[in-house]
């Protein structure tokens, strides 16, 4: 079933990074100004109601400290002098001026004591009924809280000299309008606060986003075949993204090697089948007409008979040695496992050295291969490739052109060179030469003898350099890894005698298996 689009803010927001990040930002943000809010309004409204309470205490401290009775009280003249000024309207209504502070005064027997022609206010009426037991409320030693008129009052009593109570109350209203007031300027304040924290989170995270966006443009760009595409260098480095860049980049870079190479090896791979068919189908054909001649009564003579039976023996011969170059170079392909073992190839060099004068003897040869020099590498795999560079030189070069053989330790690995002095090849030929079905000119062969010469050289982890220019002949450098010497020990009368060493695992190129014709 498919999925209903999202809309609304989830749409917009739901799935945006720059957006949660901002509303995390907003909402952390949130958090803290609210929690700092309340710690800072609750300590203010603590000290606050702290100052009042101490202020009473104050009072009730000094009316116990002196040896005040009610008649004093009534004789203090600016006491007298404040009931005077009251207007006659407040005296008969038995008002007093405001004042964030007033008392009562409770005699002995819990009623309310009047000032003159002054009676106790309302306030004070109902300041005297909330203390209710004014003796027993003088003996708390800490202010308590009271509601007078609506107003929040806090209020303690204290014992005078003469046994009259007073209870003094002083209001919090002020107090209250303060932690108002604050409370409306710290949200007026936080919401300011988020508002800017939103746009510079937006802001910064559409920054630190541009990497992101970069990939997802970059990715989008390769989607569409822009193999050569890399992800730009930000201005606002941050670890993580330059790290994340630096790897995307390399994981780029690798898939345009490996799909290069994929397309280099589907050429190669359709030139090969395309060339292939082409060597094959050459002695097929051949083949092919001289049977047809054969059935259709053509060959009439047994000379005529003999010489097509001869060429088709000589064409299957070719085609035998094609499909076993073909083999062989399918084999090294697939990395095989060689028959590894310490091999002398000064004496393989002396071999095929006897080879080439056997089969070509008015070739001058020039052998340098004195001493044994020791190689840990397939005896039949090696033999292969001096009898192919040999066959090139046989055949590329013409007949009386000197060849020399060489064989010299180099560091930590032996160097053998088959050079000639025959037409050489040009600068673009010798950049193939090691390319499968590749001749130079109209040269006999298979064009694969240096396709094996190549993939023997590289099972056995080493290398083939070509030197060569035209008119100055040819020269192969194969470098293989020897076998390091150890120093010479005197005999063991007593020891026995020293057995061959052991054989590695048979691989596919094994030992006793014929070299092949020469291409």
């Amino acid at each position: 079933m498919r999925k209903r689009a999202r809309t609304g803010p989830r749409r917009l927001f739901g799935n945006s990074l720059r957006a949660k990040l901002t509303l995390v930002n907003v909402v952390l943000l949130a958090l803290g100004i609210t929690a700092a809010t309340a710690v800072s309004i609750m300590g203010m409204k603590h000290y606050l109601l702290n100052s009042i309470d101490s202020e009473l205490r104050s009072s009730r401290t000094a009316f116990r400290s002196m040896p005040i009775t009610l008649d004093h009280l009534k004789k203090i003249s600016s006491f007298r002098k404040s009931l005077i000024e009251v207007p006659p309207q407040d005296r008969e209504a038995g008002r007093l001026p405001p004042s964030s502070s007033l008392f009562v005064a409770v005699d002995r027997y819990g009623s309310p004591v009047s000032f003159g022609y002054v009676g106790a206010t309302r306030l004070q009426l109902q300041l005297a009924e909330a203390a209710g037991d004014a003796h027993r409320f003088a003996t708390r030693s800490a202010p308590s809280d009271v509601r007078l008129a609506g107003d929040s009052y806090r209020a303690i009593g204290v014992r005078i000299a003469d046994g009259t109570v007073l209870v003094i109350a002083t209001s919090t209203e002020d107090v209250h309008a303060s932690v108002r007031k604050a409370l409306r300027l710290d949200l007026a304040f936080g919401v300011l606060l988020l508002a800017l924290l939103a746009v510079l989170t937006m802001i910064s995270a559409s920054r630190r986003l541009r990497p992101l966006e970069d990939m997802v443009e970059t990715a989008s760009a390769i989607a569409e075949g822009d193999l050569k595409r890399r992800v730009p260098c930000s201005r606002t480095e941050v670890m993580e993204t330059e790290q994340l860049r630096l790897a995307l980049n390399s994981m780029l870079q690798q898939v345009e090697a490996a799909f290069a190479t994929r397309e280099r090896t589907a050429a190669q791979l359709r030139q090969f089948v395309a060339d292939a068919s082409h060597e094959l189908r050459t002695p097929l054909s051949a083949i092919r007409g001289y049977l047809q001649l054969y059935d259709n009564g053509m060959l009439t003579t047994p000379e005529d008979r003999s010489r097509a039976w001869c060429r088709v023996n000589s064409e299957t011969d070719r085609m035998n040695h094609l499909v076993e170059e073909l083999l062989t170079l399918a084999r090294l392909d697939q990395q095989p496992e060689l028959r590894l073992r310490p091999v002398d190839l000064s004496r393989l060099v002396r071999d095929a050295a006897d080879d080439l004068r056997a089969q070509d003897p008015g070739r001058p040869l020039t052998v340098r291969a004195d001493g044994a020099i020791l190689v840990r590498a397939d005896e039949q795999g090696l033999r292969k490739v001096l009898a192919n560079l040999l066959a090139n030189v046989r055949a590329h070069t013409p007949a009386g052109t000197p060849v020399r053989l060489g064989l010299e330790r180099r560091g930590g690995v032996v160097c053998l060179t088959v050079a000639d002095e025959g037409p050489g090849l040009g600068e673009e030929d010798a950049a193939r030469v090691f390319d499968r079905f590749f001749r130079a000119g109209r040269s006999a062969g298979s064009g694969l003898g240096m396709a094996i010469v190549h993939g023997v050289v590289a099972a056995h982890a080493g290398r083939v350099q070509v030197r060569t220019a035209p008119g100055k002949g040819l020269t192969v450098v194969v470098s293989l890894p020897r076998v390091p010497s150890a120093p010479a020990a005197p005999p063991d009368p007593q020891a026995p005698p020293r057995q061959p060493p052991p054989l590695e695992p048979a691989g596919r190129l094994t030992p006793g298996a014929k070299p092949a014709p020469p291409p």
